[in-house]
């Protein structure tokens, strides 16, 4: 059986899934390694002389380090606070919302980058965000 696979076939044909200790697991390593990499390419590429390539690489690698860490911590402290729910829900709503608070920040650092960024294009975006929460959060009412 795989380790490190989100869904597998074990020698029955039957599918197992991931478990939450492997889940954690993996996102933590992965969280770190886009930490440490994020840090190599602040302190190797120089901002003036890089390309399209660099900022790619810069953003992308910010925003998956902010996504494992906002979700290790939102994961961590709804399991703490919420013990009745079950843990794939704390799972998923932890890691849309690290999805969005990470575009968020990215989204903004860009816009800053770029001389574009004003309060109003913050609320706009804040209160896309917000919009886009309520229509999740109103879906999982319906279905339950």
């Amino acid at each position: 059986m795989l380790f490190f696979s989100f869904i597998y076939y074990n020698e029955y044909n039957v599918i197992l899934y991931m478990t939450l200790k492997q889940l954690l697991i993996v996102m933590a390593m992965a969280t770190l390694v886009c930490w440490i990499g994020w840090t190599i390419l602040i302190f190797n590429v120089d901002p003036t002389e890089s390309g399209f390539i660099e900022f790619v690489v810069f953003y992308a690698s910010l925003f998956f380090a902010l996504l494992g860490s906002f979700f290790l911590l939102t994961f961590g402290i709804r399991k703490i606070f919420n013990k009745l729910d079950l843990d794939y829900k704390i799972v998923s709503v932890s890691f849309r919302q690290s999805f969005f608070f990470a575009g968020l920040i990215v989204l903004v650092l860009f816009l800053q980058s770029k001389s574009l960024l004003a309060w109003w294009n913050l609320i706009f975006i804040v209160l896309a965000l917000g919009l886009l929460e309520f229509f999740f959060l109103s879906g999982q009412k319906n279905s339950a």
